[in-house]
């Protein structure tokens, strides 16, 4: 997938700021941010032609990402106060320090 062009939405900017703040989250998780929209590949079977044996064991990892990101959504707030203490032990660890955007 890395020779084909995409739309540069949400997912490539979050995977090139990511890069481009040396994050140490592993490749798996930066190819599940990159690619996680392209549907027309891991949904409807588009571009094998193109695929390398690197995409193809990477998808298996979009589509076990995909299960949390689009059906995990709730019309209930959470509560921030409360989640803020995980989700920044995770930044501390995967993208520490202060990021350039």
């Amino acid at each position: 997938l890395d020779n084909l062009m995409f739309a540069y939405g949400h997912d490539e900017y979050m995977y090139q700021m990511l890069k481009f703040n040396n994050s140490s989250l592993p490749e798996e998780g930066l190819y599940m941010i990159r690619f996680h929209s392209a549907y027309c590949w891991h949904q409807g079977g588009a571009y094998e032609q193109f695929l390398t044996e690197k995409d193809r064991k990477m998808k298996d990892w979009v589509l076990k990402f995909n299960k949390f990101d689009l059906y995990t959504k709730s019309d209930k707030r959470p509560n921030v106060d409360e989640l803020w203490p995980y989700y920044q032990s995770l930044i501390d660890k995967y993208c520490p320090g202060k990021l350039w955007w």
